[in-house]
């Protein structure tokens, strides 16, 4: 029927406007006149049919995948990523976040009086990673280079002791920040993209399985981000992403608007949803694989100095407003960051996202540092 047909072409342009997935030409034929007639369904008996049928679009609208690395990722290796992501993504776990580099793990130490020495952090890592029952909650552990390459007590490298226990192992590649030249004082980009590939193969090789990049954003006086920083921090983590996945790294990108300022949250997901549409679109069109990734992003909420309140239940509904619209169901995990949020906060507002996912295909958990920094 006429209705049936404009479903369908419905369906078709949902997929292919996104620019995730391309008809093949076998889902573009139509039936014949004589076999449309004798399957003609009134539109209600055709919407009964599609939502109690899922497999009928998968059975007659065959979807190509388009643009996700499939021109230089191996099968297997494609495979792999789309495993370690798989495992991220577990669900009733998250990520502990151990990525402190000495510096800053040092101002840590200094605040309980602990001496800032190699051993000593090695000493912490340790405690943090053989706690009870630690496997029960996380599903992977982002690492500082250095930790990458320390033992515990029995001369068991960290990521063999975390892979042993059923955590993923991953790090931290990226550097410092630096300041785009002629932009706003608050625009950044990360820095570490040089010797990347060289430097993901040897984490690669000492057992870690997935990587980490942070690109912080803030959101001005006038209630946005340049789009050339966007595009600059977007592009950067496709690159980034491209490069972990070529050396077996499943690539964790992390968008982190920070929450300076006094924007509501009306901006906020504006702001986020502008931003996570560039990075998808930086992704595809880069080539990396969306199933052997995963989103690392903050939570939506409104900057800290805004004068109006917010409900947890409104920031749920806000964070999942700003992925329904833009993230591919590709992709199986969001571990949201909590920084800038006590714990008990990023605690319940975590609860009221997954409160508010409703069918929403991807597993929504948390990342979030623990040990000597209360303010997770």
């Amino acid at each position: 029927s006429k209705e049936m047909l404009r479903v369908v072409v419905l369906l078709l342009g949902i997929s292919t406007t996104a620019g995730f997935l391309a008809p093949s030409p076998a889902a573009l034929r139509l039936p014949s006149a004589g076999s449309a007639a004798s399957i003609a369904l009134s539109s209600r008996t055709t919407s009964r049919t599609l939502s109690s049928s899922p497999s009928l679009l998968a059975t007659n609208m065959v979807m190509t995948p388009v643009g996700y690395g499939k021109h230089h990722l191996s099968k297997e290796r494609r495979a792999e990523l789309e495993a370690t992501a798989k495992a991220v993504a577990t669900f009733g776990k998250g990520i502990t976040a151990c990525d402190e580099g000495p510096g800053t793990i040092g101002d840590r130490f200094q605040n309980v009086g602990i001496e800032n020495s190699e051993e000593n952090r090695r000493l912490y890592r340790q405690m943090l990673f053989t706690a009870k029952d630690a496997e029960q909650y996380l599903s992977a552990a982002i690492l500082d280079p250095e930790t990458v390459y320390q033992k515990d007590d029995n001369g068991v490298p960290f990521p063999e002791l975390l892979a042993a226990k059923g955590i993923v192992p991953g790090v931290k590649p990226h550097l410092k920040v630096y300041q785009i030249p002629g932009g706003r004082p608050q625009e950044t980009v990360m820095q570490g993209l040089d010797s990347l590939n060289v430097r993901a193969a040897e984490y690669y090789a000492a057992g870690c399985r997935f990587a980490k990049w942070r690109s912080p954003l803030t959101i001005g006086a006038d209630g946005d981000i340049s789009d050339l920083c966007i595009k600059a921090n977007m592009e950067d983590l496709a690159r980034y992403a491209l490069i972990c996945q070529s050396e077996g790294l499943m690539p964790i990108v992390e968008p982190d608007i920070v929450l300076l300022g006094d924007y509501d949250l009306e901006t906020a997901v504006d702001v986020n949803t502008k931003v996570q549409a560039a990075l998808y679109k930086s992704m595809v069109d880069h080539g990396v694989w969306m199933e052997g990734s995963t989103l690392k992003p903050n939570m939506v909420n409104p900057g800290k100095a805004c004068p109006k309140t917010y409900t947890c239940e409104e920031i749920g509904e806000a964070t999942i407003a700003v992925l329904r619209r833009v993230m591919p169901a590709a992709m199986r995990g969001v571990n949201f960051l909590s920084g800038g949020q006590s714990l008990e906060n990023a605690a319940a507002r975590l609860s009221s996202i997954n409160k508010a996912k409703g069918n929403s295909p991807w597993n929504l958990s948390f990342s979030v540092r623990i040990g000597l920094n209360p303010q997770a």
